[in-house]
């Protein structure tokens, strides 16, 4: 039997960052079927953190790696030209983390974002709003980046339904634009999610945006339904997830839907399920789904283990998001 030796993470490439060869490394094996697709696992959070660090989103990474099977230096040369920005500090904090070094912001961190009634909202239901996150100017910067991308016209139904390589549903796939990156290091919801996982080690990712218009009699709404983006170990970890509202969004508009409460209930329903129920295929909105109205410049932010999506669109104008999250490494 052959005996595949990985690269260590500990080797750097000319961008003098660890993982990133052996995250490449794996890629290829994988790919060409010398590697199952379930292998080493537990390096998922240190592959994300990886991407995180250098500004470049999941989707379009795997998307190049698997389809354009590059060396090495090709590799490097593309993240090069498709990062946000190679940040030498973010580096640095990733390679001592890869190094195994003790690194500071696991201390508890004061509450100056949410306030005593968010706390509320967010231990009985498992989700808040952080109002005004970014300002509208911002927000409407975004979405015409989102619609030149898209070929759209924000006001212009007619336009709404061209058909685009980038649209996935109703996410599309662009990662890299300044005002995208902007909403990223926005302070309010850097320092909620600090709040919230009390402690400041935590990296921003590189994630899409999405454009879910008003339904017609040819255009229907393809989900994503309600679902959980984990994997049902018991107990269920903590984990959160967020959401930019880029315009004024109301119940019936494609809104944010979960289920309220249910992080304090999904260990007792996932162990009532008989066994081999796939629990993603269950009628999740008779647990209480509930959609979110909020402002453009709000960002929600919500518990993993609520089931979520969005919802069809009945209203007179597009929803346009942004999708934001931060984590810690481990």
């Amino acid at each position: 039997m052959l005996t595949i030796h990985l690269t260590s993470s500990h080797e750097k490439g000319k961008l003098n960052i660890m993982h990133l060869k052996r995250y490449w490394h794996k890629a290829m094996l994988k790919r060409n079927g010398q590697l199952k697709q379930d292998e080493l696992e537990d390096e998922w959070q240190t592959d994300v953190t990886l991407l995180s660090a250098l500004g470049i989103g999941l989707e379009p990474t795997l998307q190049y790696l698997y389809r354009s099977a590059p060396d090495f230096e090709s590799f490097e040369n593309w993240v090069s030209e498709n990062s946000t920005g190679i940040n030498e500090s973010k580096i640095e904090q990733f390679n001592r983390i890869l190094s195994g070094e003790s690194i500071a912001g696991k201390e508890p961190v004061p509450y100056e974002i949410l306030s005593p009634e968010d706390l509320k909202c967010w231990d009985k239901n498992g989700y808040v709003i952080i109002r005004n996150a970014v300002n509208k100017e911002d927000c409407d910067e975004t979405i015409a980046a989102l619609c030149e991308h898209i070929r759209v016209e924000r006001y212009d139904p007619a336009t709404w339904y061209n058909v685009h390589p980038s649209q996935q549903g109703i996410m599309v796939q662009l990662f890299q634009h300044p005002a995208l990156e902007r909403n990223r290091q926005s302070d309010k919801i850097r320092k909620a999610y600090e709040e919230l996982w009390q402690r400041r080690d935590i990296w921003v990712n590189t994630d899409r945006v999405g454009f879910n218009p008003p339904e017609t009699e040819t255009h229907k709404f393809r989900g994503p339904y309600l679902h959980w983006d984990l994997k049902f170990t018991k107990p269920i970890p903590f984990g959160l997830q967020g959401i930019l509202y880029l315009s004024d969004t109301a119940a019936n508009q494609g809104a944010f839907t979960l289920v309220p409460g249910f992080q304090h209930k999904i260990d007792a329903w996932l162990e009532a399920l008989p066994e081999g129920v796939d629990p993603q295929k269950q009628n999740l909105y008779a647990l209480g789904s509930m959609p979110i109205a909020a402002n453009a410049g709000d960002f929600i932010i919500w518990h993993h283990a609520l089931p979520h999506g969005s919802s069809p669109n009945t209203a007179t104008v597009p929803r346009f998001v942004q999708y934001i999250n931060y984590e810690p490494a481990d």
